[in-house]
């Protein structure tokens, strides 16, 4: 299947480039002038065709533009305070773990509880969905186990025992095959989603690994940790390939890009690097920030980086020149987490100042500030649309805004 590592990168041709940054005002016969020219594969006849997609894509961008988005629905989840939420692609429902030792999934057009997850004997800290499918959730709890459930019934099909300490943070690979779990026990474990085993443990951190992400791909997957180092892993394998080092302090994230070239990471040392996932090399240091980085990300193309910090600004990055485009500064508090929306038209931010903003990633315009938690907010998504917002809040209540 895909993601045995025989697929190669996926490097996309130049012309991609030009429909990565289009927008409302692009000239649509002139790009698809451009792509004819560059590729043999789209002919004379086809021309109407790719204008026509092109078109419902640049239609697609432009609906989010001028999107306003309103409160439409305050969830008291669990009890005790909840640790993540995530979305299904679609984001017709979401996922909330809690201190009470359960996860429940919600349907996001009601508001209504779909379904108890329950089993865990701790905190269930990290959850996910194997998106894009949707149909598998994954929990990792402070009882050491990651428990796979259908969303659909909220059966447990397996309970993954290894780990000798907490379960942190966990991922699907893109394919859907693997689960991978990061522990405070300084390694990580690969899962089989089909039999429930042990695929491969990573070994190699001195220090609790607290992120980790695939490739899209699915042969390399990076590990952060507070040993001040990013791991590059060889999945089929669990060899380590690369240890990224250059950081001096703890990292706080770590993500590849979607075309399995670059990999960002974010450091308590205040800065962001930029690294080949090729050949583990540094590409760049950026600089900025007056605290801790706390989150990064690149937008869905890997054109551009986001990042946040403690110093309660958010900044953009072109991944390419590595220079600033976009500073982003208006919060109260520092910045836990941020995100591109998929039409990289812009960025969501939660902060402890108890507000989530909308920025214009172009400009680092403030174009929207989602007030209501009385508590900081620690989480916030994107549905797959771009048109739905969830936020997590220490005042234990999800927000769901439209």
């Amino acid at each position: 299947g895909l993601g045995c590592g025989v697929l190669p990168p996926l490097h996309p041709p130049g012309w991609m480039r030009h429909v990565f940054s289009m927008h409302s005002s692009t000239d649509v016969g002139a790009l698809v002038e451009e792509i004819r020219k560059a590729e043999p594969l789209i002919t004379a006849s086809r021309k109407e065709q790719v204008i026509h997609l092109v078109l419902r894509l640049q239609e697609k961008l432009g609906q989010q533009e001028d999107h306003k988005f309103y409160l439409f629905k305050v969830l008291r989840a669990h009890i005790l305070p909840l640790t993540n939420v995530a979305f299904n692609k679609s984001g017709s429902c979401f996922i909330t773990g809690s201190y009470d030792r359960t996860c429940k999934i919600w349907d996001t057009a009601s508001g209504e509880e779909l379904r108890t997850l329950e089993g865990h004997r701790n905190v269930v800290y990290a959850i996910a969905f194997n998106n894009p499918y949707g149909d598998k959730i994954a929990t990792g709890s402070f009882d050491k186990t990651c428990k796979l459930w259908s969303a659909e019934t909220g059966k447990c099909y397996h309970t993954f025992r290894g780990h000798t300490a907490e379960i942190v943070c966990l991922s699907f690979n893109l394919q859907s095959t693997l689960i991978a779990t990061g522990s405070m026990d300084t390694t990580a474990k690969l899962w089989d989603i089909q039999n429930g085993e042990e695929v491969v443990m990573l070994t190699g951190h001195s220090a609790e690994i607290i992120a980790l992400s695939f490739n899209t791909t699915g042969d390399r997957i990076i590990t952060g940790s507070f040993d001040h180092t990013v791991a590059v892993w060889d999945v089929g394998t669990g060899r380590k390939l690369h240890t990224l080092i250059g950081h001096r302090a703890e990292i706080s994230s770590a993500q590849f890009n979607w075309d399995c070239s670059l990999i960002v990471t974010g450091s308590m040392d205040k800065t962001c690097m930029l690294w080949n996932a090729v050949t583990g090399t540094r590409v760049a240091t950026l600089t900025g920030h007056d605290d801790e980085v706390l989150d990064v990300c690149f937008d869905y193309t890997g054109q551009r980086i986001a990042t946040s910090s403690a110093d309660g600004s958010a900044r953009v990055y072109n991944a390419e020149t590595k220079k600033c485009i976009a500073k982003m500064e208006g919060h109260g508090g520092e910045i836990s987490k941020i995100c591109f929306n998929p039409q990289g038209s812009r960025i969501l931010t939660a902060s402890s100042d108890k507000t989530a903003r909308l920025w214009d990633p172009h400009t680092g315009q403030c174009i929207q500030i989602l007030e209501g938690h009385t508590d900081e907010i620690f989480s916030c998504a994107f549905n797959y649309k771009g048109d739905i917002i969830i936020t997590g809040s220490k005042d234990n209540t999800c927000r769901i805004w439209r």
